[in-house]
């Protein structure tokens, strides 16, 4: 049996075996038990992690991260292959096959000038390989396991390709202001499920506008996210400096503290 412990580098291969090991009847109690639902949400904690060191350009975090991401992967890989279903071999195999499927002007004798040019092939072969026989198809295949505002902008996106789009941003921008009346009409009515209906028909034709001015509605969502964290520490030193606390403090109170924050 190898020494794990006494090697100083180690490949791909000896990730796979060290999973296994854990696997095994004398491995670990934790990672025995695990399946492919109970680590769902680590891969998606793990590939998170890694785009956030992408964001930061932060080489040795991108470097751990992806180490992390490339566990998930063949921890699932082992899974699959306890149950007879695939191994990592095939893994490869698959995604190897599609990219070369998918660069038919590296591969084949197809002409792409342009990355414009290569997207376009790239959609088509892959609704042609997929089966995906009308424009529905495609907005149906877009994974509901994306976050939200992605998943809302990617089918969005789809749906333009077949001709159902605002003609302009201006018009999309127009449309938040009569879903805003709308969801005032719902509020109105006191009907918990109209409302969220509504509401979220607003947020659709947000990320409609974003979709139309060229801007990701998750990453434009993220960082007024970060921007409210970082005006909320502002307002609690300000506050702090005054000796008082947050909570005692009227929204008034508060919303004075936020405009000078905000300056």
């Amino acid at each position: 049996m190898v020494d794990y412990q006494q090697k100083e580098t180690y490949t791909i291969q000896d990730l796979r075996e060290i999973v296994k090991l854990l696997r095994s009847p004398g491995g670990c109690p934790w990672d025995k038990e695990q399946d492919h639902r109970s680590i769902r949400n680590d891969f998606l904690e793990e590939a998170y992690e890694a785009v956030e060191a992408i964001d930061l350009l932060d080489m040795d975090l991108m470097r751990e991260e992806l180490g992390d991401v490339l566990l998930q992967v063949i921890f699932h890989c082992v899974l699959a292959e306890e149950e007879q279903a695939f191994d990592f071999e095939t893994v490869c195999d698959e995604i190897c096959k599609k990219l070369i499927i998918r660069h038919p002007h590296v591969f084949g004798d197809v002409k792409a000038e342009n990355p414009e040019t290569v997207l376009k092939n790239w959609d088509q072969i892959k609704k042609e390989t997929k089966h995906q026989e009308t424009y529905a198809d495609t907005l149906n295949s877009v994974a509901k396991s994306l976050p939200a505002l992605t998943r809302a902008q990617k089918v969005g996106k789809r749906a333009a390709r077949a001709g159902m789009d605002f003609e302009t941003v201006q018009d999309a921008c127009a449309c938040i202001g009569s879903e805003y009346e709308e969801l005032q009409d719902a509020m109105q009515s006191d009907d918990p499920v109209h409302t969220e209906e509504e509401l979220g028909d607003l947020l659709f034709s947000c990320v409609n506008t974003a979709r139309k001015l060229n801007i990701d509605a998750e990453q434009a969502l993220s960082k007024a996210t970060q921007k409210f964290i970082r005006r909320f520490a502002q307002t609690e030193q300000l506050v702090l400096q005054d000796q008082k606390n947050m909570p005692d403090l009227s929204i008034r109170e508060l919303d004075t503290y936020w405009d000078q924050a905000k300056k």
